[in-house]
């Protein structure tokens, strides 16, 4: 429902305390003035600067009250029906005193036709008026807005554009996420830094969206420089990803493609989950946002849950994005505790029922102590496992990790390091490359296949020290519950679980 049609019903209901959460209010208030000239509705703002002044027609006589007290009993004994916009009224959440009055002249209004709007930056309301207020948050600008502003720079005398027409949809496109204020401020600042206002610009508009990303501290803004060349095997996850690069289009909105919820990584530590989640972020050019689950707890009653909102309030103000949740299982495996399991409602209700598109890349070690409503069908559009890497796919790790240290593989006996490597993730192959590395800088000559395949020798790989994880998470794919990262079929994958499960077995 859009947010005047919103306000509206409100009022129409008589719903005497709405508190308006914004932290644009000239726009906010422009649209309070609109839903109340189409109903012709009388409005009166107050500030505490100027007091009582029109919004719309006002045809009795405008009260006078210079505080906050004076303000909400002028409002109490107005012989005129209508809405009262207050501004900064927060400010006194703190006073018990005005809490009670605010409270009872709320009370009071329901006898009436009267309402009270108070505008505020964010969501905090005492708990003794959380009964009698109803809450309403003004949503940033939508596409066509942002055009209007944009439109109405490019109006500006002495002001140059120099957009294609598919540059100024994408400039629009990046500024998704601003306010009509920030959106504006980038957009001069884009012209004021070179002269004109072109398709280059779009990089300034990412920038300032990491500014509004360092707002939390729960989020984190990934540059990302990985490709799917820095990433061997894994794919199936490729094909995946490739065949919905183009998903959050709007070719693909007009063919009538549902927008991607997210996927979840499964896997043991270094089987190149992180980097799949970067491979995504680069695959689909889309802002790669991390959530930190730690950063989230809090110690007051109230503060976690505060916080997970503003942060994936956040994420949506960035939208499209990837939304990377490490480790998930360290924040909600094997908890108990009511903060915990109120997080993770949080979370699961924002994801069953967000409409930004937001998709959500949630990667894990451990599964045996991960509730199961978090995984659970329908939640995500596919959960991958992770495996070993097979001999095929060795060979590609190695390749990308010599090529990334400005080596040619062709130099080095890549498939006999592959085969000996067989049992190790690529975290480890690439510290193998990394430990030859050392031997030949040490040695004042360049490494060689033998300096790497030494330091395999010296390395004891996750496949022995881990080997009942490996077995349950391979178990657990062979019931069907995920999908292979690497294989088409699950009997393909059971046969590369053999030869290695004799290995750890000797």
């Amino acid at each position: 429902m859009a947010f005047e049609q919103k306000l509206d019903i409100y009022l129409r209901s008589r719903f005497t305390l709405i508190v308006l959460v914004s932290t644009e209010e000239e726009r906010a208030l422009h649209s309070v003035k609109q839903v109340c000239d189409r109903a012709k509705r009388p409005c009166l703002g107050w500030d505490v600067a100027d007091g009582f002044q029109a919004i719309t027609n006002w045809s009795v006589s405008i009260p006078t009250a210079h505080d906050p007290f004076s303000a909400l009993k002028q409002i109490e004994q107005a012989d005129s029906d209508g809405l009262f916009v207050l501004k900064d009224f927060h400010d006194c959440w703190s006073n018990p005193q005005f809490k009670r009055k605010l409270r009872s002249v709320a009370q009071k209004l329901k006898f009436s036709k009267k309402s009270i709007l108070i505008t505020v930056p964010s969501v905090k309301i005492p708990l003794e008026l959380r009964d009698e207020t109803v809450i309403i948050e003004f949503p940033l600008p939508e596409t066509n807005e942002l055009e209007t502003v944009l439109q109405r720079l490019s109006q500006t005398p002495g002001v140059r554009v120099n957009l294609t027409k598919l540059g100024r949809e994408k400039l629009v496109q990046a500024a998704l996420g601003l306010t009509a204020a920030q959106a504006q401020r980038v957009f001069t600042k884009a012209i004021v830094s070179d002269g004109v206002l072109d398709d280059r610009d779009i990089n300034l508009v990412i920038e300032e969206k990491k500014q509004i990303i360092r707002e939390s501290q729960a989020l984190e803004f990934y540059t990302i420089h990985e490709t799917p060349r820095d990433v061997g095997g894994l794919a199936v996850l490729k094909e995946w990803l490739r065949l919905r690069k183009c998903v959050f289009s709007q070719a693909a909105r007009n063919y009538g493609l549902p927008a991607p919820k997210g996927i979840a990584l499964i896997g043991i530590s270094g089987t190149g989950k992180s980097l799949a989640v970067k491979m995504i972020s680069s695959i689909w050019r889309l802002p790669l946002l991390h959530l930190e689950l730690g950063s989230l707890l809090g110690s007051l009653i109230g503060e976690s849950a505060a916080r997970t909102q503003r942060a994936l309030q956040l994420a949506e103000r960035v939208a499209p994005c990837i939304l990377w949740i490490d480790e998930i299982e360290k924040a909600f495996g094997g908890r108990d505790d009511g903060v915990s399991k109120r997080l993770l409602g949080t979370i699961l209700i924002w994801m069953q029922n967000k409409t930004a598109p937001c998709f959500v890349v949630a990667t894990a070690n451990n599964i045996s102590n991960l509730p199961p409503e978090l995984l659970r069908k329908g939640r995500f559009d596919e959960i991958f496992f992770l495996d070993l890497p097979t001999v095929t796919e060795r060979q590609e790790i190695l390749n990308a990790h010599l090529s990334k240290r400005n080596r040619l593989p062709k130099d080095f006996d890549v498939a006999m390091l592959a085969r000996q490597s067989e049992g190790y993730v690529g975290a480890e192959i690439e510290q193998a490359i990394i430990d030859g590395m050392y031997f030949g800088f040490n040695q004042g000559r360049e490494f060689t296949t033998k300096d790497i395949s030494h330091a395999l020798k010296r390395q004891v790989p996750l496949s022995v020290s881990q080997q009942e994880t490996i077995t349950e998470l391979r178990n657990w794919l062979k019931e069907g519950r995920a999908q292979s990262a690497s294989f088409e079929e699950i009997k393909e994958a059971e046969q590369q679980f053999v030869p290695l499960q004799s290995k750890i077995g000797s």
